[in-house]
């Protein structure tokens, strides 16, 4: 299975930011988590789908959603330790799908505060 994802993403073009296309793979890059997404045009929506592998792990995970008109999805990786994570923004309007990196989170360790 991994094989099948480090080919496909060698296929998939890179994504810095930007408009994805229907049914065209594109390479992401969150920190040390690489992977791929693309999109199919379903009856209730556009499904998004986005598989993702930690360089250290090497375990891939899916990540799927359906998104209707003015919708969006994010997704959230840790950072190494002590780094800060990464966030991919995937966004629906009209006919397009737009990937966004927005910005970075910092990796929680204990109780948060009430």
């Amino acid at each position: 299975m991994i094989g099948g994802l480090a080919a496909f993403c060698l296929a998939a073009s890179p994504l810095q930011a930007g408009e994805l296309s229907a049914m065209a793979g594109e390479s992401i890059n969150l920190g040390r988590f690489h992977g791929v997404v693309y999109y199919t045009s379903e009856h209730d929506g556009y499904r998004v789908v986005a598989t993702i592998t930690d360089d250290e792990a090497g375990s891939p995970v899916r990540f799927s959603s359906t998104l209707a008109e003015g919708q969006s999805a994010a997704i959230s990786v840790p950072g190494k330790e002590g780094k800060l994570g990464s966030i991919l923004e995937i966004s629906r309007s009209g006919a397009k799908i737009t990937l966004t990196e927005v910005g970075s989170t910092h990796n929680h360790v204990g109780s948060p505060e009430l």
